[in-house]
């Protein structure tokens, strides 16, 4: 369904999902160095992606779906642990490193479940 509409749309789709999970993450944490370089990551994991996608036989605009859907499933995931993110990152902009940071597991759940549901309405909006 979604593969029909033009392609460009698709790319908006993707720089749309990209530019919300960005800004999500930059206001929840609130680092100088993290707002610089995680969407740079970002734009490589995905172009990564596409590629290893249309290598693997798959059509560039399954490849740019998936990864919107990914990338706002990861989002809407990563929401309950908000609070523990800028958190964690006032203590670091302190100079307090923790041994060890304890992510919920509910939490670990409810980001691994939304990443699951997004990507699997992204495969069936793609048939």
């Amino acid at each position: 369904m979604l593969t029909s509409v033009a392609t460009e749309w698709l790319w908006l789709l993707a720089i749309a999902a990209l530019v919300l999970h960005c800004s999500a993450m930059a206001k929840w944490v609130p680092i100088q160095r993290f707002w610089a370089v995680y969407p740079f990551i970002w734009v490589v994991c995905g172009t990564g992606a596409v590629k290893y996608g249309a290598w693997r036989g798959f059509a560039l605009e399954n490849m740019l779906v998936l990864c919107s859907f990914a990338l706002i499933g990861l989002t809407i995931g990563m929401y309950p642990t908000r609070k523990l993110f800028a958190e964690w990152a006032h203590e670091i902009n302190q100079g307090v490193t923790r041994e060890r940071y304890d992510y919920p597991r509910s939490h670990l759940a409810f980001c691994g479940a939304s990443l699951l549901v997004t990507s699997a309405a992204a495969i069936l909006l793609t048939r």
